[in-house]
């Protein structure tokens, strides 16, 4: 049985497995454990910075989805941002990601956010056609720009 729970700060030691195996996925460099818990609980005890959720089966944690706050003028107030999103390849086509996101929505709908975005790995093809079925279409005419700033 599955369970969606959003997730809280006492959560973050089921998060980091998680987090670490979805980092490497995504070729993501630099897993510091104890960087990622404090933001963590940072993001999980600020609900003004965003919300996260865990997807539990059987007790073992086998997903979850982060996503943040940003204040858009173009898109006339606050919209989210899903900054993380990861279900154990075991458990993919299971139903688990359309249920993880389907939470975050409602919550966000709820908060009063205008949109919901998110990141993709322009090679992740199978999240495409996942992201599509679910209404998300590319932004025509954009594309995402990033820099790091500081000592992140």
């Amino acid at each position: 049985m599955t369970r969606i729970q959003q997730a809280r700060p006492s959560d973050v030691p089921t998060l980091l497995p998680l987090v670490a195996d979805y980092w490497s996925f995504e070729g993501i460099s630099e897993f510091e454990q104890e960087r990622v818990a404090t933001q963590l609980i940072r993001l999980l005890s600020n609900p003004d910075l965003g919300a996260g959720w865990i997807a539990i089966v059987d007790g073992i944690a086998v997903g979850y989805l982060l996503a943040v706050h940003v204040f858009s003028l173009e898109y006339l107030g606050l919209t989210a941002e899903v900054d993380e999103f990861f279900v154990s390849s075991s458990q993919r086509g299971s139903g688990i990601g359309a249920e993880l996101l389907k939470n975050a929505e409602s919550e966000f709908i709820r908060r009063g956010c205008t949109t919901i975005s998110l990141q993709l790995s322009r090679s992740n093809n199978s999240a495409r056609k996942f992201y599509h079925s679910l209404g998300y279409t590319e932004r025509s005419g954009y594309e995402l720009l990033d820099k790091v700033l500081g000592n992140c």
